[in-house]
């Protein structure tokens, strides 16, 4: 009798598991592209032990991973600027190389770590020269 209670328990644990894996199969094929990219990178900055964007305060010193959405060169009178925009599934940051017009491998769809101090700039999020490293992938 307690080997049947023994197998009934483990069949009854194991359906909410299997009813788990397919439900999060079945919502990763019929949810957008964006969406599961957001998942993805997210998951990328869990096992990269970073944080996410959307935890990061102002005045941190931070690590942040994830994939570069847009380059932009900024021409101005003083001192040209590199901004580059940072996504992580959870959210954005403006990584910002003062007196630089561009830098190699810093361009869009690359996935890069970088560290440095949050910051919050006219309303956006913002890292001024901070240390990166660009992922192989």
């Amino acid at each position: 009798m307690t080997a049947t209670r023994t197998e009934s328990a483990a069949g009854q644990g194991a359906q909410p598991g299997a009813r788990g894996w397919l439900s999060r199969k079945l919502q990763k094929l019929t949810a957008d592209d964006q969406t599961v990219d957001a998942e993805e990178l997210q998951s990328d900055v869990v096992s990269a032990g970073c944080a996410p964007v959307s935890a990061c305060r102002k005045g941190e010193v931070v690590t942040v991973t994830g994939r570069i959405k847009s380059v932009v060169y900024t021409p101005r009178e003083t001192v040209p600027t590199l901004e580059a925009e940072l996504f992580d599934g959870s959210g954005s940051v403006t990584l910002v190389w003062l007196g630089r017009r561009r830098i190699p491998g810093i361009e869009p769809g690359r996935r890069l770590t970088a560290r440095g101090r949050f910051a919050a700039f006219e309303g956006r999020r913002v890292i001024y020269n901070p240390w990166y490293e660009l992922s192989a992938g």
